[in-house]
């Protein structure tokens, strides 16, 4: 009699089979007989679940995989979901500006996507940093985020700190859960937004959750969690007809969400320039531009956005430090441009 197979999803992602000996696999051995039942799992795999207790017949674990089997027994088989591939390092030039036994410090350029994720499983800031910081990385924040403890989007330039062991990776974990309240952390950007608040400075308090509608979007809403941004305005800019058309600010973050400023800064009617996503009613304001800054903007290809001000209390020393990032080419281009309209 052919043996036969079940299956079902566990909560954590994994599998569970549940398969019935026929007799007639060709061997009474645990391990050979899920083999067949099983072809889909390799005799090394099948003897890894073995050996972790796994798989159990009525209830109880079979930890020896030459274990014999009788016709009819019914063997269950939980499966974990399988691990991330940890990130190999690769040879991808890194603009650091501080380094030592403890943290490091980047100026991230546009399009670096800071760790792995689908569609993304190499070239990011984590092959970048594994191959220069070597095994010191190693298990400091989960396989897919070594050291990590807070990201840019992928088209947001500007200053990131990485942790190099546990304990800084303990410390700036607190700190940036604290975002400055209690403590000497900044975090500052750069924003060119679209329009002219109508005062110079202010505070956008709005909770943030993940949009009802479009998954890949922040958005703002009251099931969401606390969201503090506030800004200043830096410069007004012109468009042709002499009317305000373009703004920078200086943010600063109270909280660090998901797209915090993109969102917000649309929220209150300013989305940054180039946000396709979150500013794309506003792609005919560039008409108002002179030619100088309509060509800098469709060269931007990105929300207009820099991390330019990281500063911190270092995880060993307790030294306040400080770092401040110049706006990259990109921006200075549409700086200039927007200047020119003047």
């Amino acid at each position: 009699m052919q043996g036969s197979s079940l299956e079902q999803g566990l909560s954590n992602g994994g599998q569970r089979l549940e398969v019935t000996v026929g007799g007639n696999e060709g061997s009474s051995r645990l391990d050979r007989v899920l083999a067949v039942l099983r072809p889909e799992l390799s005799r090394s795999r099948l003897k890894a679940l073995i050996l972790a207790g796994s798989v159990t017949t009525r209830g109880t674990p079979i930890r020896d995989p030459a274990y014999h089997v009788a016709a009819g027994d019914t063997i269950t088989i939980d499966v974990p979901e399988a691990a991330p591939a940890e990130p190999q390092g690769e040879a991808i030039a890194l603009d650091i500006v501080y380094e030592d036994d403890d943290i490091i410090v980047i100026d991230k350029p546009k399009g670096l996507v800071v760790h792995p994720a689908a569609g993304h499983e190499s070239g990011t800031l984590v092959n970048a940093l594994i191959a220069h910081c070597g095994a010191s990385l190693s298990g400091i924040g989960g396989v897919r985020r070594p050291g990590i403890v807070h990201r840019l989007d992928k088209d947001t330039t500007g200053l990131m700190v990485v942790a190099k062991n546990d304990q800084a990776h303990q410390s700036l974990t607190a700190q940036f859960a604290d975002h400055g309240r209690t403590g000497p952390m900044q975090r500052g950007y750069m924003a060119f937004i679209w329009g002219v608040p109508s005062r110079q400075r202010g505070t956008v308090d709005a909770a943030i959750d993940r949009h009802p509608y479009a998954r890949e979007k922040m958005a703002v809403r009251q099931s969401g969690r606390e969201a503090i941004t506030h800004w200043e305005v830096q410069a007004a800019y012109h468009g042709r007809d002499g009317k305000p058309v373009a703004s920078l600010l200086a943010c600063q973050l109270e909280t660090g969400r998901t797209h915090q400023i993109r969102v917000h800064l649309a929220h209150i009617g300013h989305p940054l320039m180039g946000d396709a996503v979150y500013g794309p009613h506003f792609k005919t304001k560039a008409r108002h531009l002179g030619p100088e800054g309509q060509a800098a903007l469709a060269d931007l290809g990105r929300q207009a956005l820099h991390a330019f001000l990281l500063a911190l209390e270092h995880p060993r020393t307790g030294e306040l430090l400080h770092w401040e990032a110049p706006l990259p080419a990109d921006l200075v281009r549409l700086q200039s441009a927007l200047q020119a309209a003047l």
